[in-house]
């Protein structure tokens, strides 16, 4: 007999020994595992134990992505904080700090007509707007040192590269996109939200403020950067003269409040109005579709009741 045989013999035996000693470790396991969660694992318990799947409370879970914070408070456009405020309103006559008179703006010639007339900051109701007349558009306003048009006719080239909506909400030339554009304001606990309605304090050019991270670059009343309405000053209890914050926000951000109530420019209103006008062609469908069915079958004493 060859010398080959044997060591072809001896190493079939080994693999046996080795394959036993695998199968005797594997009935071992359970017992090495209690070992280890009561805390009196062996050395040798602890070697078995690895050669063996943990059981399903030690393996590792699938990971699940959870946000550090809450979705809410999320934002694509930051807060621009510490910025001088001023107070201004529609019809308001021009003086020493407001050279500029405000019976129109920069979008609309004849702003104070079509708000509905003189927005009093010293007369106010209850529900923030003007006391003596219910507003043609939202009262919460303000105006933001920038525009994008020039002489109600034309866009300027800069304002497809600086306003982040420009694409999205873009007409024609001439019909801005910033106007009613949807900002808040905040003053100590308390937020305020309003549509963009005009342009200044002084500046309309200002689009490294408005649009990035860059200081108001007015010179003016303490370097103001937003003019706020009556309506937005008696919400937050504001001083003309103080400072804010602000930044812009998406319709879906803003939550009830009177901000939502009045104007024809309001997105809220606009909407309560059209669904009040699908209800109405609705019902008018309705009673269509009653009245053919009377008519065919002739049911009319049942159309009298």
């Amino acid at each position: 007999m060859s010398m080959t045989k044997p060591i072809i013999y001896w190493a079939a035996f080994v693999v046996f020994l080795s394959a036993g000693n695998n199968v005797q470790a594997q009935k071992q396991a359970p017992a090495a595992s209690a070992n280890i969660t009561s805390g009196s694992a062996s050395i040798g318990a602890l070697s078995i134990a690895n050669q063996v799947p943990p059981p399903l409370s030690f393996q590792a879970l699938p990971r699940v992505f959870a946000p550090t914070l809450p979705r809410t408070t999320y934002t694509k456009y930051p807060w621009k904080t510490d910025i001088v405020a001023t107070v201004f309103w529609v019809g308001e006559a021009s003086t020493a700090n407001n050279p500029t008179p405000n019976h129109k703006s920069s979008w609309d010639t004849s702003w104070q007509a079509n708000f509905g007339g003189f927005d009093d900051p010293d007369k106010r109701a209850a529900d923030y707007r003007p006391a003596n007349f219910v507003p043609k558009q939202n009262p919460f306003y303000v105006a933001l040192p920038y525009n994008d048009c020039v002489d109600y006719s034309a866009t300027k080239q800069e304002a497809v590269k600086v306003i982040p909506w420009f694409k999205q909400v873009f007409k024609k030339g001439g019909q801005s996109v910033c106007r009613d554009h949807w900002v808040a304001i905040r003053f100590g606990d308390r937020i305020c939200y309003g549509q963009w309605s005009d342009c200044g304090p002084f500046l309309t050019n200002d689009a490294s403020y408005v649009f990035g991270g860059a200081r108001p670059a007015n010179p003016h009343n303490d370097g103001a950067g937003i003019d706020l309405s009556p309506a937005v000053r008696d919400y937050l209890g504001f001083k003309s003269g103080g400072k804010c914050d602000w930044r812009f926000v998406d319709i879906q951000e803003i939550p009830d409040g009177p901000w939502k109530n009045f104007g024809s420019n309001n997105h809220f209103v606009q909407q309560a109005s059209q669904s009040q006008d699908m209800l109405a062609s609705r019902l008018e469908e309705l009673r269509r579709q009653r009245d053919e069915w009377f008519k065919k079958t002739g049911n009319a004493e049942f159309q009298k009741r």
